[in-house]
């Protein structure tokens, strides 16, 4: 089985029970929630040997993400647990029906966590080198190198490292609370050292200054493929031989859009290794992030193998017509 390794911060999540504001809150929902951490859950969902990399304090929300990401098939043999430092903390607070445009909105407490003090240590874990050595896919996110100083170093060690066949994804992940008084002409430096990169049309202009797609590939030439998230419109793929792939976006009807970034990027990279061509892993992308999309959490549950193979096999006229509510993936007359 093809092993995927994905490299990063998870933390512990918490959100009012209720859609009221933090400050008339009574109870909160404990989950869990990383970028990294995501793709490996749902890597897992798409059949591979699915690792997560990372480090969590030795207390009760560590203990969550273990279990959690264990209970989703995904190895956790790499996590380290730090005996001082805590596990970071989020909360998410939801979309508020008096401002409908106000969208919801995050609180990070992450700053001396667990997961900030890795570095290039990291990888002289034996058991952390066994998984890397091993792994057909190693995915890595911005996020990370905005952690800390030798995070950023940990980043920069598995991009240089040689690859003995192995693919290094990287996506950008643009958090401006991180990159705050940070250099971030970094984000370039470390995309164009990945084989895959991916990102979101509204964050290449934070994170690269720009949105055009020839300016975008002119500024990172060394990657194999581009794949720029163009939020509901469609995910673009630009190849490094200059050919491009364009597939639409479903039509979904979204419930929240947390987490279908994490979730395309886990559809996309399972395709390609699968080896399925661009306008395939494309799909798996869009029909990732759907399921996602439709739901309050993350991750939203893939439909059975046979409907999968059966969207991703429809002609262009047939992809255009399918719609997702509830999970559900209809034609849009309801067939």
């Amino acid at each position: 089985m093809l092993s995927a390794v994905c490299v990063g911060e998870t933390m512990a999540m918490l959100t009012p029970v209720q859609a009221v504001p933090l400050h008339q809150a009574t109870e909160l929902h404990c989950g869990i929630g990383g970028a990294e951490s995501n793709v490996a859950m749902g890597l897992a969902a798409m059949g591979l040997d699915s690792h997560w990399v990372g480090r969590v304090g030795r207390d009760g929300f560590g203990t969550r993400i273990l279990d959690e990401l264990s209970e989703h098939g995904v190895g956790v043999t790499g996590v380290e647990v730090d005996p001082a430092l805590p596990t970071g903390l989020y909360v998410k607070v939801p979309a508020q029906e008096s401002d409908p445009d106000g969208g919801s909105s995050v609180l990070y407490y992450r700053q001396g966590s667990a997961a900030s003090a890795m570095g290039p240590g990291t990888l002289a874990n034996p058991l952390v080198a066994g998984l890397l050595e091993s792994a057909a896919l190693i995915h890595l996110s911005g996020i990370t190198a905005a952690l800390s100083p030798e995070c950023l170093q940990l980043i920069e060690a598995v991009l240089t490292a040689p690859r003995n066949g192995r693919t290094v994804s990287f996506d950008v992940n643009w958090r401006a609370a991180l990159w705050a008084g940070r250099d971030r002409s970094v984000l370039r430096r470390m995309a164009n050292l990945a084989d895959v990169v991916l990102v979101g049309k509204d964050e290449a202009e934070h994170a690269f200054g720009t949105t055009d797609e020839a300016e975008l590939r002119g500024l990172l030439p060394d990657p194999e493929v581009l794949v720029i998230k163009n939020e509901s419109i469609s995910a673009i793929a630009l190849n490094r031989d200059g050919s491009r792939e364009e597939v639409p976006a479903l039509s979904v009807d979204v419930v929240e859009p947390v987490g279908a970034g994490d979730s395309f990027a886990a559809g996309y990279l399972s395709g390609m290794l699968f080896g399925l061509g661009q306008k395939a892993s494309l799909r798996r992308g869009h029909v990732a992030a759907a399921c996602t999309l439709t739901v309050h959490g993350d991750r939203g549950p893939l439909p059975g193998a046979a409907q999968l193979s059966a969207i991703l096999d429809s002609t262009d006229t047939e992809w255009a017509a399918i719609r997702v509510v509830d999970g559900q993936f209809n034609t849009r007359t309801g067939a």
